[in-house]
């Protein structure tokens, strides 16, 4: 029996990508009731392979013993978009199918909150120049009436 493939989505975090793997089910039935992968193997090794402008890119064996789970690939180039595969075995099933590739570009730290930043840094801007010419204005170097000699009255 082939094991997969499993399910996987990606979504980008800066100079990362967070996978997300739910271990692909399983056809054994116990009393019943369907096993999980986890039931029948216990761990499971999950193998990552990871796809870039670079070439393709195969990350260190993890197990795990959790249905669906989580991890973070970290140390990425910002703004470069980013294949990934994963391939899910046993070690008494070394038969499996890979999941397909799903892309996604990993964000740059600067992307994030850089819009609230601008607006923010802006309304100050106004703020302090608006506060300078109100304060300029009041001592009179700006604006000041321009008093006449007393004989042109």
């Amino acid at each position: 029996a082939y094991l997969g493939p499993p399910e996987v989505n990606i979504t980008s975090c800066p100079n990362c990508i967070n996978v997300t793997i739910k271990l692909p089910t399983s056809h054994f039935r116990k009393k019943g009731k369907l096993q999980s992968l986890i039931d029948i193997y216990e761990e499971l090794n999950y193998d990552i392979t990871l796809k870039s402008q670079d070439g393709e890119h195969k990350r260190p064996r993890q197990t795990t013993t959790k249905e669906v789970f989580s991890t973070v690939i970290e140390e990425l180039y910002p703004s470069r978009n980013y294949c990934v595969s994963v391939a899910v075995s046993a070690s008494l099933n070394k038969h499996f199918i890979p999941s397909p590739w799903k892309c996604v570009t990993a964000d740059s730290e600067a992307r994030q909150g850089y819009h609230e930043a601008a607006v923010a840094g802006a309304v100050c801007v106004s703020l302090v120049i608006a506060a300078v010419l109100k304060c300029l204005h009041s001592a009179g170097f700006i604006f000041q009436k321009i008093s006449l000699p007393q004989t042109l009255v």
